[in-house]
């Protein structure tokens, strides 16, 4: 009876101490970021998006998945499935410096490294967009979702001169503490609240610039203007909507590119279609979506339709072909998309991994991804 007490007694304090070490990795490991706090609260607080002590999303948004639904759902991912991840390793163009500093004032360039980090180039402004370099979009640096083999991965060494870091949540696979460090010298634009994790990463308070839904600010020639997506935020135990999410329209001259980031389908897209009028390019998530959580990851088909509603000259779609994190075939939203895109008559640029594309110029699309495992 007494050796049954004492392994009892051992596994109670096993578990305890595990709990313990669980709950204090979230309460003070670096890579959780911070809380908005101090004037940075009252700020939050004082939005009109925020009431009951959250940021609420525009349209109601169904969030929860249904309990009973929640041990299928671990055991799909836990075991993972065909297709889920590339066999191959993907092909990417090695980013050329040169042409990047080429481009002139009047244009536009965008380059993509998969996922939905971005290099954006307008007015002669350079914006790295939600840069994600690390192995894992995850809570952990030892588990969770790993990149896919790629030909290369690009590192901050290798960007060209940075003139803006432009966020748009705080979620791991668009806001990463080991790329964030390495990035604390630039200027920092973000939804509300964000600034919290940067500033606990090292970057000073007066690099981080944050606005609210459709608020604007100023990159040289650059108009951003914050939109809101129909998303969430939160990087630890009990921090969900504490900091904004949204969508960002960047404009230059007579020059409007659209980025969604994570958002699901939602009216939005037609008021921002609009207030801006033609957008040359929306850059529009494609990827990790399932019918569990439809109302926050649109599926592509209504990736092309919200293209349609912003009044899109040229669709690209971003948030695919980097990390699994959902259960569909890593290739099917492109494909998806694809298929819709033609039915609906919107051109799709869908450029190599790393490819710098000015002007939205659709003959540097390529099906890339056929013929990969």
């Amino acid at each position: 009876m007494n050796h049954v007490l004492m392994i009892l007694l051992w596994l109670f304090g096993a578990i305890a101490l595990l709990a313990v070490a669980f709950l204090a990795y979230f309460a003070f490991a670096p890579r959780i970021g911070g809380n908005p706090g101090g004037e940075r609260l009252q700020r939050v607080q004082a939005s009109p998006n925020y009431r009951q002590g959250q940021f609420r999303n525009v349209v109601e948004t169904r969030m929860d998945i249904p309990f009973g639904k929640m041990p299928g759902l671990l055991w799909q991912f836990l075991k993972g499935g065909e297709g889920r991840e590339p066999k191959d390793t993907l092909p990417t163009v090695e980013f050329d410096r040169a042409a990047w500093a080429a481009v002139p004032d009047s244009s536009f360039a965008v380059a993509w490294f998969g996922h939905s980090s971005l290099l954006i180039k307008m007015g002669g402004t350079t914006f790295l967009v939600d840069p994600v370099f690390g192995k894992r979009a995850s809570t952990f640096s030892f588990a969770g979702p790993k990149r896919f083999n790629y030909r290369h991965h690009i590192t901050v060494e290798e960007l060209p001169p940075v003139d803006v870091v432009l966020l748009s949540h705080d979620h791991y696979d668009h806001l990463d503490h080991e790329t964030i460090v390495q990035l604390r010298n630039k200027r920092f634009v973000a939804p509300l609240g964000v600034g919290a994790h940067l500033e606990r990463w090292g970057v000073p308070s007066s690099a981080i610039t944050e606005v609210d839904w459709w608020e604007s600010t100023d990159a040289g020639p650059v108009k951003l203007t914050l939109a809101p997506s129909r998303h969430f935020s939160g990087r630890g135990l009990n921090n969900r909507f504490s900091t904004l999410w949204g969508s960002w329209m960047l404009e230059a001259g007579n020059r409007k590119i659209y980025f969604g980031a994570d958002s699901g389908y939602s009216p939005t897209f037609k008021e921002v279609g609009k207030r801006f009028g033609p957008v040359d390019l929306a850059l529009l998530e494609c990827g990790a979506y399932n019918a569990l959580w439809s109302d926050i990851h649109m599926f592509p088909e209504q990736t092309a339709q919200a293209a349609v509603d912003l009044g899109a000259r040229v669709l690209m779609p971003v948030h695919w072909a980097k990390f699994s994190l959902a259960m569909h075939p890593w290739k099917e939203p492109v494909e998806r998309l694809s298929a819709k895109a033609k039915e609906f008559s919107m051109p799709l640029l869908t450029p190599c991994i790393g490819a710098i594309v000015v002007s939205a110029d659709l003959s540097r699309s390529e099906p890339w991804w056929e013929g990969l495992q």
